[in-house]
């Protein structure tokens, strides 16, 4: 009885990691805006080896802005995939500087899909949710991450009262990803009180590595490090980028073939995009010579896909190849 027992308790083991694969990633998903006329809106382009990027829809939204938003326009869409493997989430400034110019912008907007193709989407006003924040007037560059410990998905963003230094703040999202169900927090301190937007976190080593946008103070791209998600982040008093140019809206993302990390960034006095490369998220080489895209993004991320999601998108979109 006991032998049956064990072995019915390895059966049931093995066809739980049978019915759960490892997905093999093979392809990457690029999603940005351009900005301009008609630009605040999201774009996707794809690449198989995360150098070679060409935007699918004819460099088009996938998206119409209107729907989605409360402005008619998105800015610094984030992409991620969900802990189950199969449901994705973006989240985006609800900004519309046609219409509205820089401000005041106190929305973000989630959205929720497992195609990658159709997406659910709901705004939320931080100063119409949250009481305490009705002087907010930026609400900017948000991103997702799991936390673990919690087993929810925390929202992070930059955020100002009136004239204040914007400070990157952090919420949890409820479970149907619609709204944000615990109060704003900070959850990084610059030292000298200074300035910081475009945050964006990977996780490596069992630490969290904070990157964001210096203002006021050089606009450039440092790092703070912490051994838990939101709070002890200690900064590295050094900017990242290589280029002399003003540069905001990090963007980094594994290798498939875990050759490492690239990070890209906005260089948006110049109207282009820069690439590097890194091993140890410390040391970044510059890559550009190795980098192409038929398309001009603004603040955008890059998510690791398989190569069936891929085909769905080209399948939507059409292919990518020109």
């Amino acid at each position: 009885m006991k032998k049956i027992l064990l072995l019915s308790i390895l059966l049931g083991f093995y066809g739980t990691l049978v019915a759960q694969p490892k997905q093999k990633f093979s392809a990457y998903l690029f999603t940005y805006f351009t900005g301009g006329k008609g630009g605040e809106a999201i774009r996707f382009a794809l690449s198989d080896d995360g150098y070679h990027f060409h935007a699918l829809n004819n460099n088009q939204p996938v998206l119409n802005s209107a729907d989605i938003s409360a402005t008619g326009g998105v800015r610094d869409p984030h992409i991620m995939r969900a802990a189950d493997g199969k449901t994705f989430y973006m989240v985006a400034t609800d900004m519309n500087t046609e219409k509205f110019g820089w401000g005041p912008d106190s929305s973000m907007v989630l959205l929720k899909s497992t195609d990658l193709v159709h997406w659910t989407s709901k705004t939320i006003d931080i100063t119409k949710t949250f009481k305490k924040f009705d002087g907010v007037n930026r609400v900017w560059a948000p991103q997702t991450i799991y936390d673990p410990k919690v087993k929810k998905y925390m929202i992070y963003w930059s955020m100002r009262f009136g004239e204040e230094a914007d400070k990157i703040y952090y919420a949890y999202a409820n479970k149907d990803f619609t709204d944000l169900e615990t109060e704003p927090k900070q959850l990084f301190f610059k030292p000298d009180g200074g300035a910081c937007i475009d945050g964006d976190i990977v996780y490596q080593d069992k630490k969290y590595y904070l990157f964001f946008k210096t203002e006021g103070s050089g606009a450039g791209i440092k790092i703070a490090v912490s051994d838990k998600l939101t709070s002890g982040y200690v900064l590295r008093d050094q900017y990242v980028q290589q280029t002399k140019d003003p540069v905001e809206g990090a963007g980094t993302f594994k290798l498939n073939d875990g050759s490492g990390y690239i990070l890209m960034y906005d260089m948006y006095t110049q109207g282009k995009y820069q690439f590097t490369r890194t091993t140890d998220l410390e040391n970044f080489k510059l890559i550009d010579d190795e980098v192409s895209m038929d398309f001009h993004p603004r603040h955008g991320t890059v998510m690791p896909i398989t190569a069936k999601e891929a085909e769905l998108l080209k399948a939507k979109w059409g292919t990518p190849e020109k």
